[in-house]
């Protein structure tokens, strides 16, 4: 069952001390700026409830995992003002992620593009199937992966990151991806993926929560300074957007 609504939806639930968050829109469960505010919001939300000792983040549906931010958005915008607000998206979703006080295991159950693979590479652990390959396509309309990358080559290192940017015409598949580092490990199917993220986060809530805590300090330590980045990161997008070059390949992509 996935969403119908414009805007996308986003649902979470917590049992046994495992919070679920649920994500979906109709367009490969791409984002639009008003779901992705919902989602770091989630995240500050869920940081601070002591009912909650780990996340799971998924999307709606069989296929995609996510499709990046709004395509639509991203063609409307206009000036710098705004071009900055739309990367600050997932700028701040990866911020929430990384100042959660709860580890987050991603689902990943499809392919994933753009923002997409931030947001896998923003997850603790995460655990996908095989056909869940990514794509950093953004060279093709002349901007560049600037918001997430601190996140990706955090997880699969400069080379990877290098070969997943550079070549932005093709897929890597799941098996690509576990080898490098972004998933911890692939099943065949969703029933398999969805027994293990269970087996998992129920093993994860049971354990001491300041542990888990400490743990994901140490995790994410040296990244303090990603508030600013990411903010920087975000500009550079918002001037790249408005280039001669990004609204011409728009406007072939578009039509």
């Amino acid at each position: 069952m996935t969403t119908t609504r414009r805007n996308g939806s986003l649902y979470t639930k917590i049992e046994n001390r495992i919070a679920t968050i649920e994500f979906g829109h109709p367009a490969s469960n791409s984002f639009p700026s008003e779901l992705l505010a919902r989602l770091a919001k989630e995240f500050e939300l869920l940081s601070n409830n002591d009912e909650v000792n780990v996340i799971i983040l998924k999307s709606e549906g069989n296929r995609a995992f996510c499709a990046g931010a709004s395509f639509d958005e991203l063609v409307a915008i206009t000036n710098l003002k705004e071009g900055k607000k739309f990367f600050l998206g997932f700028a701040n979703v990866i911020n929430a992620m990384r100042n959660c006080s709860k580890l987050i295991v991603g689902r990943v159950q499809g392919k994933t593009v753009g923002g997409g693979v931030g947001l896998a590479a923003a997850c603790d652990y995460v655990l996908a199937t095989e056909h869940a390959a990514i794509k950093l396509s953004e060279f093709t309309i002349g901007i560049g992966p600037f918001v997430i990358t601190p996140a990706v080559k955090r997880k699969i290192g400069v080379s990877g990151l290098a070969e997943l940017t550079l070549d932005a015409t093709s897929w890597k598949n799941a098996y690509w991806a576990k080898e490098k580092g972004l998933y911890a490990n692939v099943f065949e199917n969703t029933e398999e993926l969805d027994k293990e993220v269970e087996i998992l986060t129920e093993r994860l809530s049971s354990y001491n929560p300041e542990a888990l805590q400490e743990m994901k300090k140490a995790l994410w330590l040296d990244t303090e300074h990603w508030n600013t980045l990411l903010l920087e990161r975000a500009e550079t997008s918002g001037k790249l957007v408005l280039s001669d070059f990004t609204k011409e390949a728009l406007k072939k992509f578009k039509s």
